[in-house]
């Protein structure tokens, strides 16, 4: 496994998810977040099946009639539909933050759905990271944004695709779980246009930042995948919190956000409860192989 080569390709996958999220963020003050749904699951499923077809595989396969395919769907809109809902009505930081919990509830579904041990300190690693995501939202009190929540939903869509993505089944390719992930953003923009405004004409800002967006998006998915496929996960997988880095350079430079200390003593919980978390199962998982 090249380590190396994965850590390098895992960085530059958050750095692009990191602008995806900011160019979104950005355009949204002149578009709905219904057609940006739109626009952005036609580029990015147009994307995909190009590469599909350059692998000379079938885009739609009668797997994705199973069941787990059908659970990353439903998890598929609900991550991107709370976490783009999130960082259009709430600061890029602060929801970049919370989506640093994913790998936390990931692991705590593995054992739960998959039967994975998770001993007694990942557990209080894992509460301890919710704590670090209740720090952020602050609920109950003065400083509570109830859109915060769309970061919460967000989250724990993308944690259940990522755990539907495993269950999958194994003859479906990367780039054509891409087309359907892309797929059913459109669908979903339609459902939301009445809601958050009607379609507008794209001027030339707002249509370079959505094309650019998308061309990030499709770019990061394809690096994460090359980060997963080239080295160890649990070499890798830390380097997802360089995400949360970036987010919050974007933020302050573009949008002008000053987190305050809880946010950012919250973001530190989340990532080094989740960079413990992984540490300790590479050990657990190492144990095992003795």
């Amino acid at each position: 496994m090249d380590n190396t080569r994965g850590s390098i390709a895992m960085v530059l996958a958050m750095a692009a998810f990191a602008l995806e999220d900011m160019l979104i963020k950005a355009a949204s003050s002149s578009v709905p977040v219904g057609e940006i749904l739109i626009l952005f699951g036609v580029g990015g499923t147009l994307a995909f099946m190009a590469m599909t077809l350059a692998r000379r595989e079938v885009i739609f396969s009668r797997a994705i009639l199973s069941s787990a395919i059908q659970v990353r769907v439903v998890c598929e809109i609900a991550g991107r539909l709370g976490f783009t809902l999130a960082i259009t009505l709430t600061p890029l930081s602060s929801a970049s933050a919370i989506l640093q919990a994913t790998p936390l509830v990931v692991v705590a579904g593995a054992a739960l759905f998959f039967g994975e041990r998770v001993g007694w300190s990942r557990w209080l690693a894992i509460l301890i990271g919710f704590v670090g995501v209740l720090m952020i939202i602050r609920p109950g009190l003065e400083n509570f944004e109830p859109t915060s929540l769309f970061a919460v939903l967000g989250m724990l869509g993308f944690a259940g695709r990522d755990m539907a993505t495993r269950a999958a089944p194994a003859e479906l390719s990367n780039s054509q779980l891409g087309v359907y992930g892309f797929f059913i953003l459109i669908p979903t923009g339609f459902v939301m246009l009445p809601y958050g405004g009607d379609a507008v004409w794209l001027d030339f800002t707002s249509g370079v930042q959505i094309a650019a967006a998308t061309l990030f998006g499709v770019t990061a998915y394809y690096l994460l995948t090359v980060a997963m496929r080239s080295g160890q996960v649990s070499v890798v997988t830390p380097f997802r919190y360089t995400r949360l880095v970036f987010a919050l350079l974007l933020g302050a430079l573009v949008f002008n956000e000053r987190p305050d200390t809880i946010t950012l003593i919250g973001s530190v919980i989340i990532v080094g409860s989740g960079i413990y978390t992984l540490l300790r199962n590479r050990r657990a998982v190492a144990c095992e192989a003795v």
